[in-house]
């Protein structure tokens, strides 16, 4: 997802330094990218045993609305949420640690009764397991002003 699928990827994969490295954080970008759009695609969002995959033993999330989900309530509540459009823009990755990445971006979700969008801010911690899978480990969405 992200922005428009025709859009080049330097704007939606911003935060890449450039110089040695460079490649390997641009594949580890577009890589998150992929992880967080699975996210908010609705099958994956019904599928315990999916969101048991992308999120680690520890993940922790402080929602837009502001309520604190560890992994079992996240995948508890998101089998009956009801499937709603959500877009990615301005998305952005950084290497914290071989082994640690932030990812930065706007969701916007659309309306069902197609009022206004809802636009929140988003920061996301991935980490690579033993395993060599990245599994989402902190998650923070904050309604955008």
């Amino acid at each position: 997802m992200g922005t428009a699928a025709g859009d080049d990827q330097d704007e939606r994969c911003g935060g890449v330094p450039a110089g040695p490295g460079a490649e390997a954080d641009r594949e580890l970008t577009a890589h998150l990218l992929g992880l967080e759009t699975d996210l908010l695609r609705p099958e994956v969002r019904r599928s315990p045993a999916r969101l048991v995959e992308l999120l680690a033993p520890d993940f922790r999330e402080i929602g837009s609305s502001g309520r604190a989900w560890d992994r079992a309530s996240i995948v508890a509540a998101l089998a009956d949420e009801a499937s709603a459009a959500i877009r990615i823009e301005h998305f952005e990755a950084h290497r914290l640690a071989a082994d640690l990445a932030l990812v930065t971006y706007r969701s916007v979700r659309a309306d069902a009764a197609g009022g206004p969008p809802a636009v929140a801010l988003r920061s996301s911690t991935w980490r690579r397991s033993r395993a060599g899978r990245w599994q989402l480990v902190f998650h923070q969405g904050t309604p955008a002003a």
